[in-house]
């Protein structure tokens, strides 16, 4: 027997207790490395076996072991030759046999190393009985472990290094072919003692085999009976638990499995009296399996609750006393899909009988769920904390709150919004006549009871329509006088926010709710004052016609307020106002405009010249958010202007613009500052569109020179506006304007190069993101001269430099203006949408922009693949996978053989040692067959599973990727 401290396994252990112990991160660092190498290294195949033979090794060297073997037999098998693959199968089941009594983690792994060899020792036929004779009838829960995690390993088995067709006849070959052996074995064993039908290992192994045995014929065994009474047994509950609700989802095609549905049921719902014997027992765990298996139960059945709402309508009750009786609230969230589901479907007019018959039990629904949203009473007498200090549970409230609120609106669905309301409105009007006389300025009793029904409302305002004539009228009036509590002013305000749709349909309304609202901005919360800004900004976008007529009034209290606001609620509020003024007469839009914006310039250059001198960074901040106040005019202010008149929207644009640009010119250095004057700018060409164009020079000059001297990608983003807003063909823009404009986007583009030729990609990420996708629309919207062009070819060298990125925004603005730009070397480019009407299908791309394509990817296709390639295989993130595989695709599509050359090229440039000859030649006369037959979307998928498999197997080396390193991009221009 190999002691541990033999054959060179000292430096593996003192590198596993380094890894353990309290000393520098450095040597830590120097230890992972260490061990990361000698997992990919050929003598761990006989080290991992070394420390795992010896008794005398550690329980964690074990478990690395373990692991390591696991990875060896997952990504590196093909370092032993194959006749040595038989030896290693029975070298692992001398081990399991060792380690069959645990301990477990170890024994879990050496399961795993055995599910990984079957699958891939194709020749390897008797593969349940060779582990059963092996393992002995005493290794029962070994023997479970193996068969609960074969299928898992099998069905994960895209990273394994097998043919697609190798990889199905193996499935077929392992679990199809065995299910019935399996079923055989797992009753055998459930009847072998009492234990053995309580082990919660059998539960996980029938859990896992239900991807190939049928769910009936689990049910129709002996081992049904076994899952029911391991629902009652606290040592296997879970497992149990989890079966039943795996055979649950297996019966989701109800017209499939009635026969197995009827034998079910009723065994299900003689589980109903566990929900009363439970909730009173402090046992919340179990509380939740028993919730969650009536809660998948009527998830699976809800067609046939719907076709038979008279027998199913047991379990519709049983889900909803579970809800009723989880006093802590833990286990109600799963029934929430189940209510959602099952409002979908009797909604439907087909089951309008069902939707009749469960009417009551939704009515129900919505007084437990009212009372569940109630805030808990304190153990202390301190109202400010709820929640006893827990922070965590505070916040788990707040959110189960609005998930409670989309089960009301699921109610309303049901049994309509008025009854709703009306519960919500009943509950108001108790509290009002029990409580009310006795509620002060210092006091409200019981406001939790009065809380919840507003937020109630709240949650339900989306539902109601304005033609709602029964509740409404009734329950506004008390809303609006309710006491000054902070939590129910602010439930109150923001419950209020939510029927301005209907407000504006019923004006008499809307004084007493806005003067309520306008109240909030000066209470002394600021939570009810936020609340107060968001409400004022529903009233003024969906009653401004009503308001129209105030907007001079409203000038002085939105002076008044808004400093004293955050910038969140700032921005709401001037929404609010924003709204208010669009709808005022042409001849006015000016005025009001000037009236309500010329204040805030005076503040933004106020601010301005504070931070030209100040330390920090909030004079800037504050510049950066007046900025975005007048963005959220220009937003918002749209007047109807025929093509003859003066847009005074525009004109007043034009005054405001020259300031701007001082304030852009001024602070090219703060990044705030210069976004929020770009977007400003970009809604002037969104919101005038071709009005705009008397200050589209000034605009156009103001970006270019903006960019070259700020170097911020915000300015791009503003082009991108510009660029789409004016493109050739666009209405009423005519043809020497489309021209300047592309010119105005040359010049960007030089600029872009310029700045990337001068700096590293890895400090322009945010330049790079936005400078790509304004070429995504400039290849829309100008193909023709951009591909013609010789800038297209620089452009293309920035992209290839900028898959150097790890960031996955700007990469994946790369990656998409790659597909894009390669997709016009075929006949159908993907950036066209238009189609002939006479055929209806998208037209041909002409042969010159074809050939210029191909011509770019003749001189720079090479560096391209191995851009691509390197990327996916070491640095890409896993969002940037299947675009660079498309990548990939593009330049098959337009060069295949020649592709297929770049390939081998690239993959003969790895580190030496990280990839094998064979590998290499298995991969690419694959490759070769694909070609050959035209099958281009195979060869994606075959390239795309070997940079996955490569790059779990190894990491980028330390001392960089060698010939596969990446060049600096260089522009002269």
């Amino acid at each position: 027997m190999a002691s541990p401290n033999s054959d060179g396994l000292e430096p593996i252990l003192a590198a596993l207790s380094t890894m353990q112990a309290n000393v520098e991160r450095s040597q830590k660092s120097q230890a992972h490395e260490y061990l990361e190498n000698f997992q990919k290294s050929p003598e761990a195949w006989t080290k991992t076996h070394s420390l795992l033979s010896s008794p005398d090794t550690i329980a964690e060297a074990k478990l690395f072991a373990a692991t390591t073997l696991k990875g060896k037999i997952i990504y590196d098998l093909d370092q032993l030759p194959r006749e040595s693959l038989p030896s290693l199968r029975d070298s692992i089941l001398a081990l399991l046999v060792s380690y069959r009594e645990g301990p477990r983690l170890v024994r879990t792994q050496l399961c795993v190393c055995l599910a990984n060899l079957a699958i891939q020792l194709l020749e390897w036929k008797n593969v349940l009985g060779h582990v059963g004779t092996t393992l002995g009838s005493s290794a029962g829960d070994c023997i479970l472990e193996f068969l609960k995690i074969l299928p898992e390993e099998v069905t994960e088995g895209r990273k394994i290094n097998l043919s697609e067709e190798e990889l199905t006849t193996r499935t077929k070959e392992l679990l199809e072919d065995n299910a019935t052996q399996v079923l055989g074995l797992l009753n055998q064993y459930a009847n072998s003692s009492a234990a053995a039908a309580v082990n919660p290992r059998l539960f996980e192994c029938i859990s896992s085999w239900l991807r190939e045995i049928p769910a009936a014929d689990v049910v129709n065994s002996s081992l049904f009976d076994a899952i029911i009474h391991g629902i009652s047994n606290d040592a296997c509950f879970d497992a149990a638990v989890d079966c039943m609700c795996t055979i649950l989802r297996d019966t989701r095609e109800v017209d499939e499995y009635m026969e197995v549905i009827q034998l079910i049921y009723p065994r299900i719902l003689s589980l109903r009296p566990k929900i009363v014997e439970l909730a009173g027992s402090g046992d919340l765990d179990t509380y939740k399996g028993i919730t969650r298996i009536f809660a998948e139960a009527g998830e699976a059945w809800v067609v046939m609750i719907a076709r038979l709402p008279a027998e199913f309508r047991g379990l519709v009750e049983s889900v909803l006393e579970c809800c009723g009786k989880d006093q802590d609230r833990d286990a109600i969230a799963l029934t929430f899909l189940f209510w959602y589901e099952m409002k979908q479907i009797i909604t439907l007019d087909k089951y309008k009988q069902a939707r009749i018959q469960y009417a009551d039990i939704f009515s129900k629904l919505v007084d437990v769920m009212i009372k569940h949203l109630e805030y808990p009473t304190p153990d202390s007498a301190n109202e400010a904390d709820l929640f006893d200090g827990d922070r965590e549970q505070e916040e788990k409230f707040r959110e189960f709150r609005h998930q409670m609120g989309d089960v009301l609106k699921d109610c309303c669905d049901v049994i309509t919004v008025t009854e709703c309301l009306g519960k919500a409105f009943n509950r108001i009007q108790r509290w009002v006549g029990t409580f009310g006389s006795q509620a002060t300025s210092t006091s409200v009793p019981h406001w939790q009871e009065l809380e919840a029904p507003l937020f109630s409302m709240r949650a339900m305002g989306g539902m109601v329509s304005a033609e709602e004539s029964v509740v409404l009228r009734q329950v506004i009036p008390l809303i609006v006088q309710i006491p000054d509590h902070e939590k129910l002013r602010f439930q109150a305000i923001m419950a209020l926010g939510r029927y301005t749709d209907w407000t504006a349909q019923h004006p008499e309304f809307l004084q007493p709710q806005l003067q309520f609202v306008i109240a909030g901005f000066s209470h002394s919360s600021k939570e009810v004052v936020r609340a107060a800004a968001l409400a004022f900004k529903f009233f003024g976008t969906d009653c401004r016609k009503l308001l129209g007529s105030s907007v001079t009034e409203l000038h002085a209290f939105y002076e008044s307020v808004l400093d004293n606001l955050p910038p969140d609620s700032q921005e709401e509020i001037t929404e609010g106002v924003a709204c208010i003024i669009s709808v005022q007469a042409l001849d006015k839009v000016y005025s009001m405009f000037k009236m309500y914006c010329d204040p805030v310039i005076r503040r933004m250059m106020n601010c301005a010249n504070q931070a030209k001198t100040a330390q920090d960074d909030g004079p800037r901040l504050a510049v950066a958010g007046y900025i975005q106040l007048l963005t959220v005019f220009v937003q918002n202010v749209q007047p109807y202007v025929s093509l003859e008149e003066e847009n005074p929207a525009v004109k007043y644009c034009q005054e405001i613009l020259p300031v701007l640009a001082t304030i852009a010119e001024n602070f090219t250095n703060s990044t705030p500052i210069l976004e929020r004057v770009c977007r400003c700018w970009r809604y002037m060409v969104l919101s005038y569109r071709t009005a705009i164009l008397p200050l589209l020079p000034t605009l156009a000059q103001q970006l270019a020179s903006g960019f070259e001297n700020s170097r911020q990608g915000c300015f791009l983003w503003a082009t991108d506006s510009v660029l789409r807003e004016f493109a050739i063909g666009a209405d009423y823009v005519d043809t020497p304007t489309s021209q300047a404009i592309y010119s105005f986007f040359e010049q960007q583009a030089f600029a872009f190069l310029r700045i990337m030729n001068d700096l590293p990609a890895e400090d322009l990420p945010d330049v790079i993101e936005d400078f790509f996708r304004l070429l995504i629309d400039a290849l829309i919207y100008y193909h023709q001269q951009l591909l013609l062009s010789p800038v297209c070819q620089h452009i293309l060298s920035a992209a290839i430099s900028a898959l150097t990125l790890q960031q996955d925004a700007p990469l994946i603005a790369a990656l998409h203006f790659l597909r894009d730009l390669l997709s016009y070397g075929t006949e159908h480019p993907n950036s066209s949408n238009f189609y002939r009407q006479d055929t209806g299908l998208a037209p041909r791309n002409s042969s010159q922009l074809q050939q210029a394509v191909k011509q770019m990817v003749a001189s720079q296709g090479e560096a391209l693949i191995q851009r691509v390639m390197t990327g996916m295989m070491f640095s890409f993130p896993r969002d940037c996978i299947q675009d660079a595989s498309g990548v990939l695709l593009s330049l098959f599509e337009i060069l295949p053989l020649q592709s297929g050359v770049w390939v081998k090229e690239t993959i003969d440039m790895l580190p030496a040692g990280s990839i094998r000859a064979r590998e290499t030649d298995r991969l690419m006369n694959a490759v070769g067959t694909k070609v050959d037959a035209g099958d281009l979307r195979k060869v994606r998928v075959l390239l795309q599973d070997f940079t996955t498999s490569y790059r779990r197997r190894n990491v980028a080396p330390r001392d960089g990727l060698g010939r596969l390193e990446a060049t600096r991009f260089r522009f002269n221009g």
